[in-house]
């Protein structure tokens, strides 16, 4: 998938952890565990809203797009 997700290291710069995340944007640490280590199929503005706010941070501080690469052949 072209998006990378990088809460993890917004997370790490502001020294916070992913329970203390959890319960500042209430989310279950299940669902923010999947959304850190990049599973999620999808975010609500909401959600994204509230981590924004909980970390200080913009949504491209924490969402990432990559192009994936054009296979062989495909031009």
């Amino acid at each position: 998938m072209p998006i990378i997700v990088n809460l993890d290291v917004m997370m790490a710069k502001r020294k916070i952890s992913l329970n203390e995340l959890s319960e500042r944007v209430d989310l279950t640490l299940s669902n923010l565990s999947i959304l850190k280590t990049g599973k999620a199929k999808a975010i609500r503005f909401s959600t994204l809203d509230a981590i924004c706010k909980a970390l200080d941070c913009q949504p491209g501080d924490i969402l990432e797009y990559t192009p994936e690469e054009k296979k062989a052949g495909n031009r």
